[in-house]
């Protein structure tokens, strides 16, 4: 049983070094989701342009050292994207980014999409915008991940 234990370099950076920390003054989106069985809170905000393109993100996160890192990485990963890319961004492509997460911690990457869903659902509710394949957020990720064992 050889499973990660060890944070990648980049994990480390970006928890040391997290980018995109803070609040926004009026944001286009805010999210904010948590997972109760761990305790942490992640918010997102974005700051979306007239082309529907993602000109700012920053994060506030109550969190482990990984959810930490996933938030910024996240951040990172949404800038410049138009809000149909930034859909895109999933846990997944956050985890490998950050060059892979040990598996206990897997959870901080999907609570990393789902804030990013959770401000685009803000955005697309507030200026009346269908973006495609978007649905409410949920409050606690653990939700998701009961309905990924069903």
């Amino acid at each position: 049983m050889s499973q990660v234990t060890e944070y990648s370099e980049k994990v480390m950076d970006h928890f040391m070094n997290p980018r995109n920390v803070g609040e926004m003054e009026n944001p286009s989106g805010v999210g904010t989701v948590g997972n109760a069985k761990c305790g942490d809170i992640m918010r997102m905000y974005l700051d979306i342009d007239e082309n529907q393109v993602v000109r700012d993100a920053k994060f506030k996160t109550f969190g482990c050292g990984a959810a930490i890192a996933t938030s910024s990485m996240a951040t990172e990963l949404v800038k410049g994207k138009s809000v149909t890319d930034a859909m895109e961004v999933t846990n997944r492509a956050v985890m490998e980014a950050l060059g892979g997460l040990p598996p206990v911690k897997v959870h901080c990457s999907l609570l990393a999409e789902e804030a990013i869903h959770a401000a685009l659902w803000d955005y697309s509710q507030k200026n009346k915008v269908v973006i495609d394949g978007l649905k409410a957020p949920v409050n606690d990720i653990e939700e998701l991940e009961k309905e990924e064992q069903e």
